[in-house]
């Protein structure tokens, strides 16, 4: 049985009065441009897969080793100051993803990112961290 700070992590917050219409209406032209910019289903799953991929600090700290240089696992797990095994398992999964692959060259297995929009990717992450939050929509008038 899930602990109670799972339960309510996975429970959906009340809304409050502060987040709803004063009056309930359905502007039917904007539901329908919204649905239709609305990516499948099958891609929602798959975005949202890559996202929890991309969710843990050891495999950003990877994709950002691997950003400009192929490396081995001994030195991806020098470089994040981690263990082989930890590296490999993270490893693992990038892989399975499509996100890193492999290359032999003799006894060492050299790993690369498949696509260099995965370091961008994690790029444009941390510029959002920078960037300066915005403004309540009230504030601005």
């Amino acid at each position: 049985m899930a602990n109670s700070a799972e339960s309510a992590e996975n429970e959906p917050l009340a809304a409050s009065a502060e987040d709803r219409c004063d009056c309930r209406m359905i502007h039917a032209d904007k539901v329908q441009e919204a649905r239709d910019i609305m990516m499948s289903d099958a891609r929602v799953e798959r975005l949202a897969m890559t996202y929890r991929l991309l969710g843990d600090p050891t495999r950003l700290r990877i994709i950002q080793a691997l950003a400009r240089v192929e490396m081995c696992v001994c030195d991806i797990a020098a470089s994040l100051g981690i263990s082989e095994s930890a590296v490999s398992h993270q490893l693992r999964r990038l892989r399975e993803m499509s996100v890193v692959q492999k290359r032999r060259q003799g006894q060492i297995l050299y790993y690369s990112l498949c696509d260099d929009r995965w370091a961008m990717l994690v790029s444009a992450g941390e510029a959002l961290l920078d960037a300066p939050r915005p403004q309540p929509i009230e504030a601005r008038q």
